[in-house]
């Protein structure tokens, strides 16, 4: 499974964010891509007031704003399906 996270450079809450997931998601089977919003003009007025934010690659409407807890991540991957 292929999550996204949408992040910048010197984002503490997208740092804090990324080792979140990578804690609770340990052991299940899944990839986790950076994406540097900054690459991007359109990613940047998408995201710039609300990284960080977790999406799936293969379903662009999927996301989820930080700052969540365990079971709305857990959650957010079940209804993926994925899990």
């Amino acid at each position: 499974m292929q999550l996204v996270l949408y992040t910048t450079q010197y984002c503490q809450l997208c740092e804090e964010a990324e080792n979140f997931i990578y804690r609770q998601l340990e052991g299940h089977h899944y990839q986790l891509k950076l994406v540097d919003i900054s690459d991007s003009d359109e990613l940047m007025a998408r995201y710039a007031i609300r990284i960080p934010v977790l999406g799936f690659e293969l379903d662009s409407a999927a996301e989820l704003d930080w700052p969540f807890d365990a079971n709305q991540l857990l959650g957010f991957i079940k209804n993926l399906g994925e899990d």
